[in-house]
């Protein structure tokens, strides 16, 4: 997993943290990008107008997992980082 995101970032890849405000604010990547879970429907435009890939994250995989289908299903090029501290090592 490690390797692919790797490769990601050195592709400018955009973290996306799917956690909720009160998670993020524990703690979150300096460079990543905030957009609750729910919101993510709301928010395709946007985040296909970054275009660039995209390391979804969250606190245990589960959430950036539903994300990272759903993005996918939209075209959009992506990953599931898995808990945001496993990308923050790759940084």
């Amino acid at each position: 997993m490690s390797a692919e995101i790797k490769e990601y970032l050195q592709n400018d890849a955009v973290i996306l943290d799917v956690r909720t405000l009160e998670e993020w604010n524990e703690g979150h990547i300096e460079s990543s990008k905030h957009i609750v879970l729910n919101l993510i429907p709301l928010e395709i435009e946007q985040i296909k107008s970054w275009n660039k890939p995209v390391i979804t994250v969250c606190r245990s995989g589960g959430r950036s997992g539903q994300a990272a289908q759903f993005l996918a299903q939209n075209g959009v090029d992506v990953i599931n980082g898995g808990p945001w501290q496993n990308v923050a090592k790759e940084l």
